[in-house]
């Protein structure tokens, strides 16, 4: 009887190692990086409504739908920013202040789109604010 022997594949994958702590002009690149994309991301759902006024749903009216290609054209370059961003700095740290989007999308609505302000949406926006801030201190090491 012939014995069977079973290989066992190796992983491609390379051992990690433990991550680098990227000194404080990496870090606040980071911050800055994510703060842009609030405002890109702001800026990207406001196009993309703008297109969606004027949609219609033929190839080439969504091809010539400049302000919707500009929104999401906004939101890839704005992925592209996060990863960057993401490279130098904790997860922890950035993913709050991307509430901030919440903060100018509804600012922008107001003044831009002329949509109605109320007491709950602004409460929503200090609350954010007030979140963001929280969640961004860091405590002691």
């Amino acid at each position: 009887m012939a014995s069977l022997s079973l290989k066992v594949p190796q992983l491609s994958t390379p051992v990690t190692t433990a991550i680098s702590h990227p000194g404080k002009n990496a870090r606040r690149t980071s911050f800055l990086l994510v703060f842009a994309c609030t405002i890109l991301g702001a800026a990207a759902q406001l196009l993309i409504k703008t297109g969606m006024n004027h949609f219609s749903p033929h190839w080439m009216a969504l091809v010539t739908n400049l302000p919707l290609v500009a929104g999401y054209t906004i939101y890839g370059i704005n992925t592209l920013m996060m990863v960057l961003a993401l490279k130098n700095a904790e997860m922890s740290m950035l993913y709050p202040i991307i509430a901030l989007t919440y903060v100018w999308t509804t600012l922008l609505s107001y003044t831009v789109l002329g949509e109605p302000s109320n007491l709950y949406k602004n409460i929503g926006i200090v609350t954010i604010v007030l979140g963001v801030a929280v969640m961004g201190r860091r405590g002691k090491k």
